[in-house]
């Protein structure tokens, strides 16, 4: 059993953690949510707390679970979302909780295995380096010099550009690993971090190796060995707010006709005249030269079929760019889209047909040391896992527990779609693999209720299915001095959102104001990026003439974006999605966050439709039930960028109506935290923004 007082004292005044810190302050509700983990382990419960800015929650974690390690000798595995925040946890927090604990616990840092170098795979590529194009073969050099320095094999420690394909021509992947048979093996990067992992009593781990591993487990892999990481009783999941999309992202299963080009290329291709490919590498050895001409006739005809198939899909997105397979649709899914999908199983059938074939009726299938044949193999269940997925496509109607829709992207020069299946709810899923089988599971995030409650969260994730557990939740308020230190602003003059020209207008000129007035030091958020377009080109001219750098979001990757961001403290950044999280601008980089729109989900996006329709039919209100909370919930992250220190000043301003107008926009409202509060019109607003911001 943990002791409590012991584990608390390390955070409390003049404490071990304490004296490590530049700067200290006791925060009451840190202690707190430290108690309920404490709690946690010592009953063997599940955990849901929500901390918010500022509270400390990797500390609060981190001092009792690395206590619990050492007076039981059990496995921890702490779960977070994002690289970002592995990193931070392995670099910084974690040391700092050691050394005030007095032990050197072994700790590893997991990332996903398409992260690390395969040299396998690698050497195979160097021998084809004379189909390379120019940026993959200077790469190519620079990774091979790379290799004799690094330890760990993992790509975000190059320094240098490296092109994503030929990333994906050298990385780990699960299915081609020859594991104990890889002729690499005594030099894998991947095998020494399992080796690692193997010994360490902590795992810092991504939701998605979390997934793969207990999905594993409950499918069969059973819970008395390693499947993808060592056995472990005790999760810790941090960012907990996003589980259920990461979850559903992981057990999502997807194809398209580059999908189906890139394994039929690793096949078979001519390539300047030349044979290229694993079957091309292993004819000789088969005996089997005269099979030459029906390969390239059946590797043809796959491709052939993968693009009509893409054709027609195209059709059918032409209006939204997304078509979901519903019973209203079945008509044009009968028509039109069943027969393309029939015949490109039927395509990739006779491609995997004729590979097995090959392979068994020669003894060099015996040989399992040989790496073309491996590679052969798992390619070929690569694509008979696409053949599967058709097969749910066709006979889309018995499959009432997937969302299957197709999506239209525009990247590579020409327009193709994507063919999608996603679980209708994770919540079993989870309940099964997360939280049964372990003895203490402790969920955390900034961001975990909607009106005071743990509702909406717990019955995405499968926390409202565990009933024979003992369940603790808590909510520890932020430190911060939210009431004297920010003011939330909405315009009552703004229009509804509405597409049309008066709303777009107003927050045109909104965007702009408000920032001048600001002197810069904005994040503004918007939910379109064709929105964020109409305002970043009404505004820059009047910014920049006042001397204010106006960054948009697509100019630069993310990370450079928001490094150039906080170097210019009278920077504006232009930005949607991914941006209202995991922004961390503390001090006078931000001092006003704009949020243009309340951050509900378009309806045609294909899984939210279909989970909204799955809630009316068992009777529930899918507009209260889930379009508000699950906006509710990003909106309270977007709110969170502004107060990162307990020093930070600054204003936050809501263009959106509907949160005064609407009766709903109470929830909205009650879920933030006090402020200070400017409702009136935009000039009245701007000047307020002045005086406030001094």
């Amino acid at each position: 059993m943990l002791d409590e007082q012991t584990i608390i004292a390390a955070l409390e005044e003049g404490g071990a953690i304490a004296k490590r810190l530049n700067t200290y302050e006791l925060r009451q509700s840190q202690l707190d949510l430290m108690r309920l983990v404490i709690r946690g382990f010592n009953n063997d419960a599940i955990v849901a707390a929500e901390a918010g800015t500022g509270v400390g929650k990797s500390f609060a974690y981190l001092l009792p679970a690395l206590s619990h390690v050492l007076l039981n000798n059990e496995r921890i595995v702490i779960s977070t979302a994002t690289i970002t925040l592995q990193e931070q946890l392995y670099e910084k927090d974690i040391p700092l909780v050691r050394s005030a604990l007095g032990v050197d616990v072994k700790v590893v840092l997991m990332k996903g295995r398409g992260n690390y170098l395969c040299l396998r795979r690698f050497d195979e590529t160097a021998r084809e380096q004379n189909f390379l194009t120019d940026p993959e073969y200077e790469a190519l050099q620079a990774v091979s010099a790379w290799i004799d320095t690094t330890h760990t094999g993992v790509r975000s420690d190059i320094s240098f550009p490296l092109p994503d394909s030929l990333w994906a021509r050298v990385a780990c992947e699960a299915d081609l690993c020859m594991g104990q048979r890889c002729p690499e093996r005594k030099r894998c990067f991947f095998q020494a971090l399992r080796a690692q992992a193997a010994a360490a009593p902590v795992l810092v781990v991504n939701h998605h190796l979390l997934f793969a591993d207990a999905s594993a487990r409950r499918d069969g892999a059973g819970y008395d060995g390693t499947v993808v990481l060592p056995l472990y009783h005790r999760v810790v999941i941090d960012e907990a707010h996003t589980v259920e999309e990461a979850a559903s992202s992981f057990f999502s299963e997807q194809f398209s006709r580059f999908s189906i080009y890139r394994q039929t290329g690793r096949l078979f291709r001519r390539q300047r005249g030349n044979l290229r490919g694993l079957l091309a590498l292993i004819l000789p050895a088969l005996h089997a030269e005269n099979q030459l001409g029906e390969i390239e006739s059946v590797n043809q005809k796959l491709r052939d079929s993968a693009d009509s198939l893409d054709k027609t899909a195209l059709e059918l997105c032409k209006r939204e760019g997304v078509f979901r397979l519903t019973p209203d649709a079945d008509k044009d899914i009968r028509a039109a889209l069943i027969p393309c999908v029939e015949d490109l199983r039927s395509r990739v059938q006779a491609y995997t047909a004729l590979i097995k074939d090959m392979l068994e009726t020669s003894a060099e299938n015996e040989n399992e040391e040989n790496a073309v044949v491996w590679e052969i193999k798992a390619i070929r269940k690569r694509l008979e896992s696409i053949a599967q997925l058709c097969r749910v496509f066709i006979e889309y109607q018995q499959h009432p527990d997937k969302v299957l829709w197709l999506e239209r992207h525009n990247s590579g020069g020409e327009p193709w779609v994507s063919f999608t299946s996603t679980p209708l709810n994770v919540s079993p899923v989870l309940k099964e693999a997360v939280f049964d089988p372990n003895k203490t599971v402790v969920c955390v995030s900034a961001t975990l209720t909607v009106n005071d409650t743990f509702d909406y969260w717990a019955s995405r994730c499968g926390l409202a299915l565990v009933v024979e557990r003992l369940v603790l939740r808590g909510q520890f308020p932020s430190p911060f001095p939210y009431a004297t230190s920010v003011l939330l602003a909405i315009p009552t003059d703004a229009p509804l959102p509405l597409p049309d020209a008066p709303y777009r207008d107003f927050v045109n000129t909104a965007v702009g104001t408000l920032t001048a007035c600001a002197g810069g030091s904005a994040l503004i958020l918007f939910t379109s990026y064709s929105a964020l377009e109409s305002a970043y080109n009404a505004s820059k001219t009047l910014l920049e003439k006042q001397g204010i750098r106006c960054l948009k979001q697509g100019d630069d990757d993310r990370s450079r974006l928001l490094k150039t961001f906080l170097a210019e403290e009278t920077s504006v950044l232009f930005a949607t999605d991914s941006f209202w999280e995991g922004v961390d601008a503390p001090g006078d980089t931000l001092r006003m966050v704009i949020l243009c729109r309340l951050p509900f989900r378009t309806p045609n996006e294909p899984v939210f439709a279909a989970r909204c329709e799955d809630l009316e039919r068992r009777g529930g209100n899918s507009f209260m039930e889930l379009s508000v909370p699950e906006s509710v919930m990003k909106f309270k992250q977007g709110f969170g960028r502004l107060m990162r220190r307990s020093s930070d000043h600054g204003v936050v301003v809501v263009l959106d109506a509907r949160v005064i107008r609407k009766f709903y926009g109470k929830v909205f409202l009650s879920s933030l935290p006090k402020t200070k509060t400017c409702f009136a019109e935009l000039r009245t607003i701007a000047n307020k923004i002045e005086w406030f911001l001094g």
